[in-house]
């Protein structure tokens, strides 16, 4: 009997790394079964494949740096969002209702994600893009107030807001801004710099 406690005491920490294990295998699975690929032109087909030069970094152009200069800027803004699991327990909320902060980011940065891709189609990018950094600096100034734990709720909420409002416009901008053949090198610089520069934020944000 003591020794299945133990067992079960030992399994108990790591069933959400079970569960994070299986929705790996799912999401690549899906990945594996249900997307296609679009047929390529035959020169495309026929060209040879080779790993991404620095050529092709250089040839990305203006347009993609200016896009991620903007996207940089965004994430040095963000701090990672196991801080506001911090901030809602500084709010006060007990301890086993902290994972309620992730709850309430994720669920309005999905809630929030289709109609903001359909609100870009008829604002624009540039509008859609202004009002998410406005949000941003929202939550900011909520997050950042010594308020109940109720608005502090509210301030996350308008965190998964800005996510929703912004990501997926970042990536639609990054896709119109560089030719077909270098779009995965334009994608693969994009995030390394935003996760070199978020890396940054969170260190920045746990110095303060």
């Amino acid at each position: 009997m003591k020794n299945s406690l133990q067992l079960e005491n030992l399994a108990g920490p790591h069933r959400r790394q079970y569960l994070n294990l299986l929705a790996a295998v799912a999401a690549v699975v899906l990945l594996i079964v249900g997307v296609k690929e679009p047929a390529r032109d035959d020169a495309d087909s026929k060209a040879p494949r080779r790993l991404p030069r620095w050529s092709d970094v250089k040839s990305l152009g203006g347009r993609f740096w200016g896009v991620l200069l903007i996207g940089a800027a965004m994430a040095l803004a963000r701090f990672s969002e196991a801080f506001l699991v911090l901030r809602a327990y500084d709010g006060g909320l007990a301890t086993a209702w902290t994972p309620l902060a992730f709850v309430v980011m994720n669920l309005t940065y999905s809630v929030s994600a289709y109609p903001a891709g359909r609100l870009s189609d008829s604002w624009g990018r540039t509008r859609l893009l202004t009002t998410g950094l406005v949000v941003l600096i929202g939550a900011h100034l909520v997050l950042a107030a010594d308020l109940p734990i109720a608005v502090i709720l509210v301030g996350i909420a308008l965190w998964g807001l800005h996510m929703g409002l912004t990501q997926g416009l970042l990536a639609a901008l990054v896709a119109d801004s560089v030719p077909d053949s270098l779009r995965g090198s334009g994608f693969g610089v994009f995030y390394f710099v935003s996760g070199v520069t978020a890396l940054a934020a969170s260190l920045l944000a746990r110095a303060l």
